[in-house]
C-alpha cells in the first residue's frame, strides 16, 4: 500500500467531530466560568476580564448554560461511541499505575514516543482524567444551578459552597489538561493533522 489515501482514517469522522465539539464547549465553559467566578470569588484573586466570556454575569451564565448542555449531550454521544465501537477498550486500556508512572517520567524528560491513534499509558490516564473531570464539572454545576430542586445531588457534593469549589477545581483540572493537550498537538509533529483530516502526514 503506497498511499495513506487507501488506508482507513487514524481518527474516524464521528470521533473527530465529537472531539472538536467537546473542545469548543469546554473552552466556552472555562471562559464564561471565569466571569461567573469573578462575580463572587471565593479565593483571593479574580481572572482578567479580557480572558473571560459573557461581558457581565447574566451574559456569562447564558454562555455557560448553553455550553453545559452541548458538553453533556456530546459527552453522552462520545460515551456511547466509545462503548459500542470498542474505542475505550482499544485506546484507554490497560491502565496500570506502574505503566502510567513509567510513561509519565518519559514524557517529563522528553523521551516519550507518540504515534497518532496510539496512546501511551500517560496519555490514556490523562484522557480518563479529563472525562472524569467533565462528569464532575457537570454534576457539580447542576448542584450549584438547582440546589433546591437537586438537593440530594447538592448534599452529595457537600452543600452549595463546597459544590462551588468542586466545580472550580474540576474546571481547573480541565484547563490544565487543555493546556497540555494543545502543547502536545502543536509541539509534536504529526499529531494535529490526523485529528483534523483523519490521515497521517506520510506513510509510516
Amino acid at each position: 500500500m503506497n498511499s495513506t489515501e487507501e488506508r482507513p482514517p487514524v481518527h474516524p469522522p464521528l470521533l473527530r467531530a465529537l472531539h472538536w465539539i467537546n473542545a469548543f464547549a469546554v473552552i466556552v465553559m472555562i471562559l464564561s466560568g471565569w466571569r461567573i467566578y469573578n462575580a463572587s470569588p471565593f479565593f483571593g484573586f479574580e481572572f482578567p476580564a479580557g480572558f473571560t466570556l459573557g461581558g457581565w454575569l447574566a451574559g456569562a451564565l447564558a454562555w455557560h448554560f448553553a455550553a453545559m448542555w452541548l458538553l453533556a449531550i456530546n459527552l453522552l454521544a462520545y460515551v456511547l461511541y466509545g462503548v459500542l465501537t470498542g474505542h475505550f477498550r482499544r485506546r484507554f486500556l490497560p491502565l496500570w499505575p506502574g505503566i502510567v508512572w513509567r510513561d509519565l517520567r518519559l514524557a517529563l524528560t522528553g523521551r516519550a514516543e507518540h504515534r497518532p491513534g496510539n496512546y501511551n499509558a500517560a496519555q490514556r490516564a490523562a484522557y480518563v482524567f479529563a472525562l472524569a473531570a467533565i462528569v464532575v464539572a457537570i454534576l457539580s454545576g447542576l448542584a450549584i444551578w438547582k440546589p433546591v430542586q437537586l438537593q440530594e445531588l447538592t448534599a452529595i457534593m457537600g452543600g452549595f459552597e463546597v459544590a462551588r469549589r468542586v466545580h472550580f477545581f474540576a474546571m481547573a483540572g480541565l484547563t490544565l489538561f487543555l493546556i497540555a493537550h494543545v502543547a502536545l498537538a502543536l509541539g509534536v509533529k504529526g499529531v494535529l493533522k490526523p485529528m483534523a483530516t483523519g490521515k497521517l502526514e506520510r506513510e509510516e
